[in-house]
């Protein structure tokens, strides 16, 4: 299917989004780019002071920056306090999805318990299951599996491939990119040691998943139904690619976590929190609103102030950390030495 080619004027955007315009109202934009790579009809963005040294040489016809930043500057700007912000509004407008006919593909398969709104589209090779609704507006698009009691919000989108295994509730405006799995089983076990080969026993998953409106599921992210109550997602919570959310997790809203984040079940994450990528997240644990985890870091208590936290070591040659290590397995033995001396006098 084509896109439709959009084009928009300078003066339009900036009372669009109520900014103030530097140049010629006139300008026409039909994409965005980077300022290395924006031609004559592409809008920009500087927000970065360290990319600043590149507005001397960008084709961009329009870059979107702070004031202060636009000093010396020859070219159309749009002038923003948050310029990452403002270029993310304008460049939505270039974000063109598909447009589909409302209805089911003829290769689709819907159980006749399910209900499906004459205004959603099924695409290709979809199967929904018994007791599951799909709103109107919804997408759900080729090769995914919507499974037994699942809802489907108003305006949400499955991409493509996605599976919704069982007793999933998505809310309105939902995106959930390829790959994503929710609703398996989370990993509940019971170690019978007093059987005759002492073995695990499987604990029943009961409960479901909740999504609330506006949030974003990343690729091939995993997110697990709870044991007995919900795993649970409030509003606008936006998770990257490759995110292991765990049985019983509940998280804030408006909350982010960047690829590879792992949650660890029953954990109550804030509202506002931003977890860096890799970051591990142990089990049973509350962290309050408004903190941030950085990359790589391991979370091993509850954190109940907000702010920055960090575990780890920084990079550093193999020679050095080799070395390092070695005093690490040495500090309990120099903490005691130092706990029990006597105290300088001098």
């Amino acid at each position: 299917m084509a896109r439709r080619a959009v084009q928009f004027r300078a003066g339009d955007l900036a009372e669009r989004f109520d900014l103030a315009l530097r140049g010629d109202p006139g300008r026409v934009v039909e994409g965005v780019g980077t300022l290395a790579g924006a031609g004559p009809a592409s809008l920009s963005f500087l927000a970065n002071p360290r990319y600043r040294g590149q507005l001397a040489t960008t084709a961009a016809g329009l870059v979107v920056m702070r004031e202060r930043d636009a000093e010396g500057y020859a070219g159309d700007v749009l002038l923003a306090a948050d310029p990452y912000l403002a270029f993310a509004r304008i460049a939505a407008l270039f974000d063109q999805t598909p447009a589909h006919e409302p209805g089911i593909h003829p290769t689709a398969v819907v159980d006749p318990d399910a209900v499906v709104d004459p205004a959603a589209w099924i695409g290709p090779l979809a199967c929904i299951g018994a007791g599951s609704t799909v709103a109107a507006g919804a997408w759900i698009g080729p090769g995914c599996v919507v499974g037994e009691d699942c809802e489907i919000g108003a305006g949400s989108r499955l991409v493509a491939r996605v599976t919704l295994v069982r007793r999933v509730r998505l809310g309105r405006r939902v995106l959930v990119h390829p790959g994503a799995v929710l609703g398996a089983d989370g990993f509940g076990l019971a170690f019978d040691r007093a059987a005759a080969e002492p073995h695990w026993i499987k604990v029943p998953q009961l409960g479901g998943v909740q999504v609330g409106d506006d949030c974003e599921i990343g690729a091939n992210t995993t997110i697990d139904r709870g044991a007995i109550e919900d795993t649970v997602l409030g509003p606008d919570v936006r998770l990257d690619n490759q995110i292991q959310i765990a049985h019983n997790v509940r998280v804030g809203a408006h909350t982010a976590m960047a690829g590879c984040v792992a949650v660890a079940g029953s954990t109550t994450i804030g509202r506002y929190c931003m977890i860096g990528g890799a970051a591990g997240i142990a089990g049973h644990l509350e962290i309050c609103d408004r903190v941030v985890v950085t990359a790589m870091s391991l979370v091993t208590h509850s954190i109940r102030e907000p702010g920055e936290y960090s575990s780890g070591t920084p990079l550093m040659d193999s020679r050095s950390w080799r070395r390092n290590a070695v005093r690490f397995k040495q500090l309990d033995a120099l903490a005691r030495r130092v706990g029990t001396s006597p105290k300088d006098t001098g």
